[in-house]
């Protein structure tokens, strides 16, 4: 006798016996509390040389496996999903990188036996064989658009799908069964309804079954998959199909897989417990993007949502840092995101009443290219409108402080909240920066009629070694977005936009003048202590206090000129506004030298 499988098998007898024809047969005898196995391996001419295994034969050299067990308790996985993994058996994707690239490689259009005997060549554990028919057809065969319009020239017969390369969802399920019948491995082919091409949010499921799919049989419990949608899409007009691998839908966890695939027999779900129709006609529609960028979950979970006091809310959760964002009736305008470490949330105020499209984009934080991926849509139904929660148009999704923002080297901000909210027109956001950076803020509002210079001196900022403070004045009351901008000091490009706040005033009294002009020559740490209003009052006396150092003099020029002096670190003294229009600060950086050079301009009001 002669042993045929590799790994050691306790108690069992081997008896090998060659017939006249050359097929090999290998009866193993097992204790009867094992489950008996028929192995028939393929060999060409007699005794013990054969081929690599394929099981079994019929008329035309290869056997149907015997017919598959009915799922039962081991084969049934807990719903809701449990966030473990996004497939039913562990599967290491770098493992089949050989296997994958060989598999697409195989050209065997004549017969489907001959194709599979190629595509096994590379394959030693039926998961292997499993996986290299997978990627043959998800990579050759494409959806016949043409076909499914017209059915009468439409064939789902194993051999006609290969050699025309062409199929809809039952020929890419009844291929991928024969294929593995042909491989010896256990396969279902399942129909059933699904959310495809052309369902609707909240739509009701009545009729015949819509689409097919199968089950494989592997290490001992059933797995689901689908090559229809592992192979590609069609576009929107259901006129051009794309071939784009989807690796989400290769041994799919059930609890993701009954998102949008629903069987006629509820025993295929293999899930506890089984979710009735219903429910899977209300539950959200998780595409296979959602998973796959390592989202978790969301709230709601209906697809349908009602907005209260003129508000929706949405939030996701999950594994890692992602970056979102969001369209509502195809703008981003009417909503407030905040990245959170663990997903998102979005708060949104229709403007107008009725239903919104609302759709939720993501990618990873780490993607180089800026394609954001769909993963989410809902139905907003709007009942009322909040006027006040009318954002400026400048408003840049996603809003205020993130774990992007602090990658980005702004740490521990003094408001993590998006909105700041001041009633005397004035506030103050400081960060710890990790980076070497230079920072550029701006100021902008639907209804102000701010130049760009403008912009940038209503905000004044201050450095106290690595801490930065940027102090905000007002012109007017109203909505307004801060724009934060950073550059590395060494870089000298352009300053690259970082994140911004909403800075809301609702005091009407409020009108803040800008702050005064800085040259090139006012130091990053430098400060104004006083005046901070770069409008100063004609014909008075007004106080300096500025933070400088390293400087021999300071001057203050008006009609007549000033000089300030040295205490404790500040330089101190008083101007005279009269018969002037601008007040100049100057400093004399050498003593030695005697040309002075300009860093602040202030305004002087109109008599």
């Amino acid at each position: 006798g002669r042993r045929v499988s590799k790994e050691p098998c306790e108690k069992t007898q081997a008896v090998t016996s060659y017939s006249n024809e050359g097929t090999q047969v290998t009866v193993e005898i097992h204790p009867k509390d094992t489950a008996p196995q028929l192995f028939k391996k393929l060999s060409f001419g007699k005794g013990p040389q054969r081929l690599p295994s394929l099981r079994g034969r019929d008329h035309k050299g290869f056997r149907r496996t015997e017919a598959p067990r009915p799922p039962g308790g081991k084969d049934l996985h807990a719903y809701p999903w449990d966030r473990s993994s996004l497939k039913s058996i562990p599967v290491d994707l770098q493992q089949f990188e050989k296997l994958d690239a060989y598999a697409l490689k195989v050209n065997v259009k004549n017969s489907v036996e001959e194709l599979v005997k190629a595509l096994l060549k590379q394959a030693r554990t039926d998961l292997e064989k499993v996986r290299a028919i997978w990627m043959w057809i998800c990579h050759h065969i494409e959806y016949d658009v043409v076909g499914y319009h017209d059915k009468s020239q439409l064939s789902s017969k194993p051999i006609d799908v290969l050699q025309t390369g062409k199929c809809i969802c039952e020929g890419y399920a009844g291929l991928f069964e024969h294929m593995c019948s042909i491989a010896g491995i256990q396969c279902m082919k399942l129909s059933g309804y699904s959310k495809g091409y052309g369902y609707k949010m909240g739509q009701t499921f009545t009729g015949d079954s819509d689409h097919a799919w199968n089950a494989v049989y592997l290490d001992g419990r059933w797995h689901l998959l689908d090559s229809t949608w592992g192979s590609g899409s069609v576009d929107d007009s259901f006129t051009k199909f794309t071939f784009r691998y989807n690796e989400f839908y290769f041994l799919t966890h059930p609890a993701l897989f009954i998102n949008n695939h629903f069987p006629d027999n509820s025993n295929w779900q293999l899930l506890k417990p089984t979710l009735t129709l219903k429910d899977f006609e209300s539950n959200m529609l998780h595409n296979s993007n959602f998973y796959m960028l390592g989202l978790l979950a969301v709230l709601p979970e209906t697809a349908v949502i009602q907005t209260v006091n003129g508000k929706a809310s949405v939030s996701v959760d999950c594994r890692s840092a992602t970056l979102f964002t969001f369209k509502l009736k195809g703008t981003d305008e009417h909503g407030l995101m905040t990245l959170k470490k663990h997903g998102m949330k979005l708060e949104i105020y229709p403007q107008k009443t009725g239903s919104h499209k609302l759709q939720i984009f993501a990618k990873p934080s780490r993607a180089s290219e800026e394609v954001y991926s769909c993963v989410l849509e809902y139905i907003v139904e709007c009942k009322s409108v909040d006027k006040a929660m009318r954002f400026p148009k400048d408003l840049h999704q996603p809003v205020g402080p993130s774990w992007f923002t602090e990658r980005q080297g702004f740490l521990r901000p003094s408001h993590r909240d998006p909105i700041i909210h001041t009633n005397d027109g004035r506030c103050s956001v400081t960060f710890t920066l990790s980076k070497d950076i230079n920072v550029l803020a701006s100021l902008h509002s639907d209804d102000s009629s701010l130049t760009e210079d403008m912009r940038r001196r209503h905000i004044m900022q201050i450095h106290r070694g690595n801490q930065i403070e940027l102090k905000i004045h007002l012109p007017h009351a109203g909505n307004f977005v801060l724009k934060i901008y950073a550059k590395k000091k060494s870089d000298p490009g352009n300053y690259d936009y970082i994140f911004n706040y909403l800075i809301t005033c609702l005091n009407t009294e409020v009108k803040w003048p800008a702050f005064p002009q800085s040259y090139s020559k006012w130091a990053e740490d430098y400060e104004i202590l006083e005046p901070l209003s770069g409008l100063l009052p004609a014909n008075r006396n007004v106080q300096f206090k500025l933070k400088m150092h390293g400087i021999a003099k300071v001057l203050v020029q008006a009609e007549n000129t000033y000089p300030l002096t040295q205490s404790r670190g500040c330089w101190e003294g008083t101007c005279n506004t009269s018969g002037c229009r601008e007040v100049f600060v100057m400093v004399h950086e050498n003593a030695n030298h005697s040309f002075y050079s300009h860093v602040l301009k202030y305004e002087v009001e109109i008599q």
